[in-house]
C-alpha cells in the first residue's frame, strides 16, 4: 500500500501543474490607458466632443450624473425622451467629452439621439 502513495501524489499534482503553465509578462512600468480614447468611437453627432458644461447649458441639470473611474454618464430627460451621454477623457488629465450617446422614449424604445436632443432643448 505504501508503494502506491508516491504514484497517487504524482497523479493528484498533475491538474495543479497545469495552473502554473503560461507566460509571465514583465512589467514595463507604464500604466494601461484609463479608458477608450475619444477617437475610438466613430459615430458622429451634434453632441460628440461636448463637455459636461456644454451639455448642462443645453439641457439643464442632468437627472443622473454617474462618475466611474474611466467614464462619466450624464442622463437628461423631459417625459418625451431620455438621453444618456457617455464622457471619456481624450487623454490623461484632459476634460472628459461625449464619445457615445443613447436615446430612448420613457418606455424604452430607441429614438434618434439628435431628435431627442432637440426635444430636450424645447422642454
Amino acid at each position: 500500500m505504501t508503494s502506491l502513495r508516491p504514484l497517487v501524489a504524482a497523479l493528484l499534482s498533475l491538474p495543479l501543474a497545469a495552473c502554473g503553465a503560461g507566460t509571465v509578462v514583465p512589467r514595463t512600468g507604464t500604466m494601461p490607458p484609463v479608458g477608450p480614447p475619444a477617437s475610438a468611437f466613430s459615430k458622429q453627432g451634434p453632441l460628440m466632443g461636448s463637455d459636461a458644461g456644454a451639455l448642462t447649458r443645453l439641457f439643464g441639470t442632468p437627472r443622473l450624473d454617474i462618475r466611474e473611474t474611466t467614464v462619466r454618464k450624464l442622463q437628461f430627460a423631459n417625459g418625451r425622451c431620455v438621453l444618456d451621454a457617455y464622457l471619456y477623457a481624450p487623454a490623461p488629465g484632459k476634460e472628459p467629452v461625449v464619445t457615445h450617446v443613447d436615446a430612448r422614449t420613457p418606455t424604452g424604445s430607441d429614438v434618434d439621439p439628435a431628435a431627442c436632443a432637440t426635444a430636450l432643448r424645447t422642454k
